[in-house]
Formats: structure tokens, C-alpha cells, sequence
């Protein structure tokens, strides 16, 4: 089964190859990731995550889902001395950093417990799979025709933070500025929420945020800085033709 849409912004491809799960499974996969978009989406209006940060929902009304994602929100906030944060000064409440691999790693325990063994869903690069081996490329930050590496995934996720797609858009909220220190930042993890996560606050901290990365519990890190040097830790999946 091989099935793609345009959710929350970007294409969310899933292929699943197991003969025996259906179509309904894929169907509960994107009714998620459509529920997700339209709860917590800082661009719909009538969101949660918009109510909320008009005073309209209390911060201890908010749903379990949300309030979840807040809590993850603020322990990176913590974690990375506040250069990662959803809560930006002039800007409104915008959990998209955490709620796209919070919800994809979601959408991929549907998939388990549909009996999906065999999967790789990919949301905007992001990807989760089981059932592996799988080999997923990392884009080169500065030539979109090429890979920089390709990393090697049984069960577990791999994330990328880049300027490549959306140019300077990932704040480093201790200053307010664009966060310019690294081109690109992958993360491979059990989970994409994890993964993803770190991923973007690591880019937040610039520079720091590699070493930052690498000491995560559980977290591969592959990254290039402004000045394009290229850092790898070493239980990083590179797949075996490009560790040679």
C-alpha cells in the first residue's frame, strides 16, 4: 500500500507492506494527522492552540493531547536554556516544532496497532519506519539534487533541521534573532517525536547545539555547521555503501 497527502503543510507520503493490513489503516493514519492540523494548527483560528493563547481555553482546561505537547514544550525550553521556546516574544503560542513528530510517531503506533510490521511514513522529510532495513537520504543543505549521507533505519526515526526549505525560520529564542550556526542538523531516535524535537532545538542553539544533541539519551546526531564542516557521531546508521 503506497498513499500520499498534503497535511499540515507539507506531503505526508506511507507506504505499508504488510499484505494483510487494509486500506482503513492508512485511512485512521491521515484522519489523525487532519484532527492534529485542525486542534493545533496556530494558523487556524479556531484551533485549541489559538483559543489557548487568546485566553479563551484556561491552561488547565486544555486537552490531555495538548497538554502533552505543552509539557514537551517546556522541558526543551529547560533543557536548551530557553533557546528553544514556542513562545516567542511578538509572535503567538506555536507548538509546531513538537507537534509534528509528536503526531507522526502517533499516526505510526496506529499503524502497530493495526498490524502494520512493515512500514515507512514520511512527513516532510521526517521519517519513521519499522520493520527495516530502510535507507533514507539526508539532503545536502546546499545542493537539493544531493544526499549528504544515508542513514539506515530498522525501527526508529530519523529528523532534519535546515534552512534549506523555509530559510531562517528557527529562532533562537535567548535572542530573538534567526538561529544561523548550522546549516543542517539530523537526528536519528526510537521515536520521531524525539527525534524531531531535538533536532530543531539543537538548530536553535547553533554551534552548541551539536554537542547539545549528541549527549541526548538515545540520540545519533549528523550535522553540518555554517562554516560546512561535517559532524557525525559514531552509532550514527550511516548505510553500509556510504560508511566505506
Amino acid at each position: 500500500m503506497h498513499r500520499v497527502e498534503h497535511v499540515m503543510g507539507f506531503p505526508v507520503s506511507l507506504r505499508v507492506d504488510d499484505e494483510h493490513v487494509g486500506a482503513e489503516a492508512s485511512d485512521g493514519v491521515f484522519a489523525w494527522l487532519r484532527e492534529v492540523d485542525a486542534r493545533f494548527s496556530p494558523f487556524r483560528a479556531d484551533s485549541e492552540v489559538c483559543r489557548l493563547d487568546r485566553g479563551e481555553v484556561a491552561r488547565c482546561d486544555v486537552s490531555a493531547d495538548l497538554g502533552e505537547v505543552l509539557g514537551l514544550c517546556e522541558e526543551y525550553r529547560v533543557a536548551t536554556g530557553g533557546a528553544f521556546d514556542v513562545r516567542l516574544p511578538g509572535r503567538g503560542l506555536d507548538p509546531c516544532a513538537v507537534v509534528k513528530g509528536w503526531s507522526v510517531q502517533r499516526a505510526a503506533e496506529l499503524l502497530k496497532a493495526a498490524g502494520a510490521r512493515r512500514f515507512v511514513l514520511n512527513a516532510g522529510g521526517d521519517v519513521v519506519a519499522a520493520g527495516g532495513p530502510w535507507r533514507v537520504g539526508i539532503r545536502h543543505p546546499e545542493q537539493a539534487d544531493k544526499v549528504c549521507t544515508v542513514a539506515e533505519l530498522t525501527d526508529g526515526a530519523v529528523a532534519t533541521s535546515a534552512r534549506y526549505e523555509r530559510g531562517d525560520h528557527i529562532i533562537d529564542g535567548r535572542t530573538g534573532r534567526a538561529a544561523t550556526g548550522l546549516l543542517s542538523l539530523s537526528v536519528v531516535a526510537s521515536s520521531l517525536t524525539v527525534a524531531d524535537t531535538v533536532a530543531t532545538a539543537a538548530f536553535a542553539m547553533g554551534a552548541d547545539g551539536v554537542e547539545w544533541a549528541a549527549a541526548r539519551p538515545g540520540c545519533e546526531v549528523f550535522a553540518v555547521d555554517a562554516g560546512r564542516r561535517v559532524f557525525r557521531t559514531e552509532g550514527f546508521p550511516v548505510a553500509a555503501a556510504q560508511a566505506a
